[in-house]
């Protein structure tokens, strides 16, 4: 492999010299410009399913509001084998980003300092000896029973040590754009089609709408690009959902690029 020369790593169009744009993107380099791989996955879709690994159709917060972290293992928490950190990044009630680490305590709940309105990620951030977390790791509110809250907003399937819900919400005073999304199906069952949709929503207008569709079979996927991405306006739930003849496993992604507005955006 030929050696990295002593310069500093700037890929940054200058003096002739360019890199494709979005890796400049990605690589952070872009001013007010940030790349978004959003990923879901619902083990068992039959009727209208959030790409999510809850049940049903995602219900967003009707308010912003402290969190309860818990997880249903008590070897997820600060001296465990498991997960000991986890961050939680969300919006506010103006719909602006916040963000806090949190250590857990195994299955008894530890509430977050700030109110979050919507949850936009949720992984792990140090682990014990096992090196990925016990139990699944939940973000919600209500009674917490043997580490489950009753109302569950955010949660961490055994394993991926972060969130695994294709659904996004964006910040006050950005633009996502929305340049790609893929569906994949799994059934035990031959030739069962499925369906999936973008589903999207804006507190300021009280309805929702669909943006996009897509159908597949069971055991293929279904990717669609856009030659001109998607724009959606700040404070728009993103909600990727599919449905099924038959129970089916389905996973959902989104490729989002979040654009800071300007004053001829805003």
């Amino acid at each position: 492999m030929p050696a990295f020369g002593s310069a500093s790593p700037s890929s940054v169009t200058q003096k002739g010299k360019f890199e494709p744009w979005d890796l400049q993107v990605a690589r952070g380099q872009i001013s007010l410009h940030q790349s978004i791989f959003q990923f879901g996955q619902a083990p068992t879709v039959t009727s209208a399913q959030s790409i999510w690994p809850g049940s049903g159709v995602y219900a967003f917060p009707a308010a912003a509001t402290v969190m309860k972290i818990s997880s249903g293992s008590a070897n997820d928490a600060s001296a465990g084998t498991g997960a000991r950190t986890v961050r939680i990044t969300g919006l506010n009630s103006s719909y602006n980003v916040i963000s806090e680490i949190v250590i857990l305590d195994g299955q008894t709940a530890v509430n977050t300092t700030n109110s979050y309105l919507r949850i936009n990620d949720f992984e792990v951030l140090t682990c014990g000896s096992n090196n990925t977390q016990v139990g699944i790791i939940y973000a919600g509110t209500g009674t917490v029973t043997s580490g489950v809250p009753a109302n569950v907003y955010s949660l961490m399937p055994v394993g991926y040590n972060k969130q695994t819900q294709a659904i996004f919400t964006v910040p006050a005073g950005y633009t996502a754009y929305v340049s790609s999304y893929t569906f994949t199906s799994n059934c035990a069952t031959a030739n069962v089609i499925a369906s999936g949709y973008l589903y999207t929503y804006v507190s300021a207008n009280a309805f929702p709408s669909i943006e996009a569709t897509a159908r597949f079979n069971v055991g293929g996927s279904f990717d669609r690009h856009f030659d001109y991405p998607l724009p959606f306006v700040e404070k728009t739930d993103l909600d990727m959902r599919a449905l099924a003849a038959t129970s089916s496993q389905i996973t959902g992604e989104m490729h989002i690029l979040l654009v800071k507005n300007d004053s001829q955006t805003a």
